[in-house]
């Protein structure tokens, strides 16, 4: 058989694989569906009022969280615009180059006149060799997609996707109501499973249902609190899952608060300005996703101011005056460096945090 065909036949194995566990989560929600609306709603509960009220509430949650569910799994991770792959003169170039010295001084080159403030630990430009690109800020390259991610936070096989810039409202929205889902399931159904155990339910098979039921939402609900809780410090702290794990690398060093901006801020980035979108799983994120605010207190030097551009103030610290950023930000992203509140929200604690920074261990990464 040609190499190629064995190619796609591992490639169709691996898609197949790679679906199992969304169709497993699939599964375990539509018998959940039933057991709860068929089983206990009609055939087990005698009250038509709590009948109604269950089953409305039920179906508000259900909507909600199979509709969050969708679009983690659904919407497309973004991709590094084409100005930070390498064009075809300087791909040659740098093929052509043996010293690794010799590459950096072409990859900065590049970079320059890119919106990038982040290195490597040893201080280089961040470059993909399978996309052949400078990395933007928080992008990074998963092995499973095989692409470089915006803000990629980790390739989660649940939704089999990259949870990154363009999906990750819709990851935490998943999170927060499959758990509400697994509550309200656990706290309606707990009245129905005490009587299982004391013999006031009929001989029914509903009596079965009811008891596994109660039993899949409530170990669900702990897996669950605990990423969500876990998540939303992420959101509040404006970290990944690998910056978490490993602090993103600047000039001045790694740094683990290099992009908070206060709660306030960092809450925002995730989920817009308008409240009134925040709680539905439609695109509200600030920003375009290949560049950052951040509340660096050191400017790079290589990153020349442009033309006719007024930088932003950036903030200080005693003795220093620093601007950021030197590149033009995106109305969004100017939004969230001059409204209220102001920089110093949770500064405290953070600067407290960045002076005891010091590098971590090696991150756990998907990446080539």
């Amino acid at each position: 058989m040609a190499p190629s065909g064995s190619r796609s036949i591992k490639r169709s194995c691996q898609t197949v694989l790679y679906w199992i566990p969304v169709i497993f989560i699939t599964l375990i929600v539509a018998w959940s569906y039933y057991a709860y609306v068929v089983q206990l709603c009609i055939e087990s509960i005698d009250n038509i009022g709590q009948k109604i009220v269950y089953l409305l509430a039920y179906h508000v949650v259900f909507i909600l969280f199979t509709w969050a569910y969708w679009q983690t799994i659904f919407t497309k991770p973004m991709n590094p615009l084409k100005e930070f792959h390498l064009s075809y003169s300087d791909k040659e170039l740098l093929e052509r180059e043996d010293r690794g010295e010799s590459q950096q001084e072409i990859l900065r080159r590049i970079a320059k006149d890119l919106p990038i403030y982040t290195r490597t630990m040893s201080g280089a430009i961040r470059f993909c060799d399978r996309c052949q690109l400078v990395k933007p800020d928080r992008c990074h390259h998963c092995s499973v997609c095989d692409k470089c991610i915006l803000k990629m936070d980790h390739h989660c096989p649940w939704v089999n996707n990259c949870v990154g810039f363009s999906n990750y409202k819709f990851f935490m929205l998943f999170l927060a109501y499959s758990l509400l889902y697994c509550i309200f399931i656990t706290a309606t159904d707990l009245q129905y499973f005490i009587k299982f155990w004391t013999n006031g339910l009929p001989d029914t098979q509903a009596k079965f249902h009811i008891m596994f039921l109660f039993f899949a939402a409530s170990m669900f609900s702990v897996s669950l609190a605990s990423l969500f809780v876990y998540h939303c410090w992420l959101v509040c702290k404006n970290r990944s899952t690998l910056e978490a794990v490993r602090a993103p690398a600047f000039r001045h060093g790694a740094d683990k608060n290099g992009f908070s901006l206060g709660l306030s801020k960092n809450f925002r980035q995730v989920f817009g300005d308008e409240m009134r979108y925040w709680p539905f799983p439609v695109y509200s994120s600030l920003g375009d996703g290949c560049s950052f605010p951040t509340c660096l207190v050191n400017q790079d030097p290589e990153q020349p101011t442009s033309p006719g551009h007024n930088p932003t103030p950036n903030k200080t610290v005693v003795g220093e005056s620093h601007q950021f950023p030197a590149k033009p930000l995106r109305e969004s992203q100017s939004r969230l460096l001059n409204s209220a509140p102001s920089w110093t929200e949770n500064g405290g604690a953070e600067d407290k945090e960045r002076r005891g920074t010091s590098n971590p261990a090696m991150a756990i990464e998907n990446e080539t």
